[in-house]
């Protein structure tokens, strides 16, 4: 492979490379004999010997803080719809004297979460204002047929999708147009919900994908028009869970965390996740599904990535991912193409580390591959193209390639929000429904372990 087609030789003049996180970020894919998944994280502590815990109850009132209290501990918050709470405590005594209260129906230690992160990332930094500079590199649009659903007036005007992730770098150009900086929020700690660290800024990638502004300018997001809601839980690559259940309920019904004039969101996109057996941590699986059926009580869709470990999660005893695998939300796998700036099509090939599995993988996504690196010098063109923060130096914001279901997850959520923006008020079943129904059915006949549903559709989604 040596010749560039012309379509991408103007493109590739725009193109500055620097490679940020060239080495993988999970093991290589293995298949289905590897029989087990990530340990258990370490608990969530704050200093001083303090710990966190998630608690749940049937209800929340004088009984659920006295027992905190007496426990020796602090309550952090509380969400009396879904009975999920968070206290802290320095006492090793807290965890039983709060479980024998009989106040609540569970309680466990609080664990740390990771982004399913991509598993390469090319960072773009010259780009040239007048138009959608890097469409062309953007096969990702083209693979779900998202031209067609515009052409016939779907945009996601209207919808809100929650981007439940690490920081959202408000002030770039493709982003700015739809963020929703009133009704975006932070649960990390000391940290606002437009920052983060390094260059990709994972949180960053996702929003373009599902919302980069029609502003002739950079990339286009597949719901162009949808409003973005910030909701950081992760800094840079890390967080907890019990700051994932603030991001979920926050997303579903901002007016309990103080935000009265904020909409919930319509749609919520998670490309984060943790994988334990289920006996290890079932009291946080509890949770997070909790959080997850609560949202879609109040018709909010969950869209959640798969994982980036290339496990069968349907034939290990016991295992679960999470919260791609919780209550009534979507889980989502990737695939990619080979040799896509050689004009390779493959856009619905299986990427080589995608988790699958019967029962588990819902709808699958483009998502990008990296099967190339290092010996082609145009392998980065295989991954998908979107927006990002760069470097601290003008012009302060960029685009990028990365690959993994964390990327495949946006394009299916921008899909979600192309149904809605079309149908304002649909119901979540309907609309799950329609995603699902309308996907293109891929691998075996039917329901498979690689597609689930099928391949998410944008054009056959929304009638164009």
């Amino acid at each position: 492979m040596t010749t560039l087609p012309k379509r991408l030789t103007g493109v590739l003049a725009l193109v500055i490379l620097a490679l940020t996180a060239c080495d993988t970020q999970s093991p290589e894919p293995t298949g289905p004999e590897l029989q087990q998944v990530p340990a258990p994280q370490r608990a969530v502590t704050t200093g001083a010997g303090t710990t966190e815990f998630v608690l749940t109850a049937t209800r929340w009132g004088r009984a659920q803080r006295r027992a905190v209290q007496a426990a020796g501990g602090t309550l952090v918050f509380k969400h009396a719809g879904s009975g999920i709470g968070l206290a802290r405590s320095s006492s090793p005594e807290f965890l039983a004297s709060v479980t024998a209260s009989h106040a609540f129906t569970s309680a466990a230690k609080d664990v740390m979460v990771q982004l399913i992160t991509p598993t390469r990332t090319v960072t773009a930094q010259a780009v040239t204002p007048g138009d959608e500079t890097y469409y062309p590199l953007q096969w990702n649009m083209q693979a779900i047929g998202a031209p067609a659903a515009w052409a016939g007036g779907a945009t996601g005007a209207g919808v809100r999708v929650a981007i439940v992730d690490g920081g959202i770098y408000d002030a770039h150009p493709d982003l700015a147009p739809n963020l929703d900086a009133a009704c975006s929020v932070s649960f990390v700690p000391g940290k606002s919900w437009n920052e983060d660290v390094g260059t990709l800024w994972h949180g960053t990638h996702v929003a373009g994908i599902v919302a980069a502004a029609d502003n002739g300018f950079g990339v286009i997001g597949v719901a162009p028009e949808a409003t973005l809601m910030g909701v950081k839980v992760l800094d840079g690559v890390d967080g907890t869970l019990g700051a994932v259940l603030q991001g979920i309920l926050f997303a579903a019904d901002p007016g309990a965390f103080g935000f009265s004039g904020c909409r919930r969101a319509d749609i919520i996109n998670m490309s984060l996740g943790l994988g334990a057996y289920r006996r290890d941590l079932k009291i946080l699986v509890a949770a997070v599904g909790r959080a997850v059926n609560f949202a879609a009580s109040r018709g909010v869709l969950v869209i959640s990535a798969a994982g980036n470990e290339g496990l069968d999660i349907a034939h290990i005893p016991n295992a679960l991912a999470f919260p791609a695998g919780s209550g009534n939300g979507l889980a989502v796998s990737a695939t990619g193409p080979v040799g896509f700036a050689y004009g390779g099509t493959d856009f619905r090939r299986v990427a080589s580390y995608t988790d699958y599995g019967v029962g588990f993988i819902d709808i699958a996504g483009p998502g990008g591959d990296d099967t190339l690196y290092p010996d082609d010098p145009y392998w980065y063109y295989d991954m998908v193209m979107s927006t990002c923060r760069g470097t601290s130096t003008p012009p302060y914001f960029s685009f990028c390639f990365a690959d993994g279901t964390s990327i495949a997850t946006p394009a299916v959520a921008g899909v979600a929000a192309l149904i809605v923006g079309q149908h304002p008020g649909i119901s979540l079943g309907k609309l799950k429904r329609t995603l699902l129904n309308t996907a293109d059915d891929e691998g075996k006949p039917g329901y498979d372990a690689y597609f689930g549903h099928g391949f998410v559709n944008a054009a056959r989604a929304t009638g164009n």
